[in-house]
């Protein structure tokens, strides 16, 4: 999201899936669609971050600073997979 100054991609799909079908479909901002994307990232990037905690223990993710997702992006290992589509309903 353009008004977040960190990129929070998260390590299990449970967790996505909850993002995109819990949330962001409740989400004006996110146009009320929720996505799940799949895609690997050097480990030698994401050496560079911890993981976070935010709330239960699934819920587990990187901080990445908006100014390194160009960084992340050349560090994108093979291609990216929608995994995951969810609309608001009604």
């Amino acid at each position: 999201m353009p008004h977040q100054p960190f990129f929070y991609p998260v390590l299990t799909e449970d967790y996505a899936v909850q993002i995109a079908r819990d949330w962001n479909t409740r989400d004006e901002a996110s146009g009320y669609e929720g996505y799940v994307l799949r895609f690997n990232v050097r480990v030698e990037f994401l050496n560079k971050y911890e993981v976070h905690v935010a709330g239960a223990s699934i819920h587990r993710e990187y901080w990445i600073p908006a100014a390194d997702v160009g960084d992340l992006n050349r560090n994108i290992e093979r291609t990216i997979e929608i995994v995951g589509e969810f609309r608001k309903v009604g």
